[in-house]
């Protein structure tokens, strides 16, 4: 049976992005704020995303139409033919899609449709020209567009094969606002000496984290440093992070926490953070939280870590799985508290300046505005 025949636009520029809300605020603000704010920016926004999750109300009170939408499996016929009635009905020029599921349902759903596809692409790595499973998602010849978070991710795909014209960067813009009142939580709860010089690493515990690399950097710090090394996020109180911490020569100085929703308080406590990841990051959030809280980050050179951190100024940027060039990366913060604050200091400027919800904004009405013909 043939397709009704798609409502006219009418001028009005109509987009309609299917995506998972359903993790926690920190997790998903950044999209959610500039889904909020491209009302006001003349673009017309439907939302399909689970009804409960914490961001609907703010994307709603930005003027977003929002859909309740649970994608279920990565091919649901249910899901394709809701997505598809959405389409027809609302006269949508743009379907934007931020996850697997998402991609692949909305694929099919818009095949035949006069709408272009926009996919979402957050981290390095998992894309191959010869892996079929590809082209389910971002190597789909239906595929009009992906939206990179990072110049890393758009140069990743380039790699493998991906259309120059069909990629564009567009970061996660933050306001600092939203970290404005974070208290700091008191340390000593954990044993942690006011004098201390205190790291933290926010990550679940995947081994491209890099975890191990962190721990083994401080076989390679000199004895008595004053640094504490705090590990938080799910994993971290693993069986394996204990063996592994057992064999540092500062073990009694590691201080292993599990996945909290106050992260946030517990990194504004530090001094630094560290993300010794070894490959496959996009914008890391915790390393952007780390410099919304003017503290100084120590990252490796993969994904999008280098675009955020300028090496020597806003944070200390060094080769991926080097766990002696983190220790000396430790070594000179710990011994340089100045120099530390400095960086953490122009770490929130950078932030402030280069990676703002208005350019997220801006960026995204362009792409949107280029590939349907229509200005606002």
């Amino acid at each position: 049976m043939a397709d009704p025949v798609l409502k006219e636009a009418s001028g009005q520029l109509r987009v309609l992005c299917v995506s998972s809300h359903s993790g926690s605020l920190n997790n998903v603000r950044p999209e959610a704020a500039w889904m909020a704010g491209m009302p006001q920016a003349g673009v017309q926004m439907t939302i399909m995303t689970e009804e409960d999750s914490v961001c609907v109300e703010q994307m709603r009170t930005g003027g977003c139409e929002i859909i309740p939408f649970d994608t279920g499996r990565k091919f649901s016929i249910k899901s394709i033919r809701k997505i598809r009635r959405v389409l027809r009905e609302g006269g949508h020029q743009i379907i934007h899609l931020f996850n697997n599921k998402a991609i692949v349902n909305g694929l099919v759903a818009a095949i035949g449709l006069p709408v272009k596809v926009v996919t979402y692409r957050g981290q390095t790595g998992n894309i191959k020209r010869h892996d079929p499973s590809c082209y389910l998602t971002h190597l789909n010849p239906g595929v009009d567009c992906i939206s990179c978070v990072s110049d890393a991710v758009r140069n990743d795909l380039l790699a493998h094969g991906v259309p120059e014209h069909k990629l564009v960067t567009i970061y996660k813009g933050h306001d600092l606002a939203w970290y404005e009142g974070t208290g700091k939580e008191d340390l000593s709860s954990l044993g942690i000496p006011d004098d201390a010089f205190v790291i933290a690493c926010v990550a679940n515990n995947r081994p491209r984290k890099g975890v191990p690399v962190l721990i083994e950097s401080t076989q390679y710090l000199p004895e008595n440093l004053p640094v504490h090394i705090i590990l938080v996020g799910n994993g971290m109180t693993s069986k394996g992070v204990r063996e592994l911490v057992a064999t540092s020569p500062i073990a009694k100085n590691f201080h292993l926490i599990d996945y909290r929703t106050n992260v946030l308080e517990l990194v504004a406590s530090c001094d630094a953070t560290v993300l010794p990841a070894t490959k496959r990051e996009g914008l890391p959030k915790t390393v952007v939280e780390s410099m919304a809280l003017g503290i100084a980050p120590i990252v490796t050179r993969t994904g999008g870590s280098p675009e955020l951190v300028v090496d020597g100024e806003s944070g200390l940027v060094v080769p991926p799985g080097d766990a002696p060039a983190i220790a000396e990366a430790i070594i000179r913060l710990v011994e340089n508290r100045e120099l530390s604050e400095a960086m953490g200091k122009n770490a929130r400027l950078r932030l402030a300046t280069h990676f703002t919800l208005e350019q997220s904004i801006d960026g995204h009405r362009e792409l949107y505005q280029s590939l349907s013909g229509i200005r606002i």
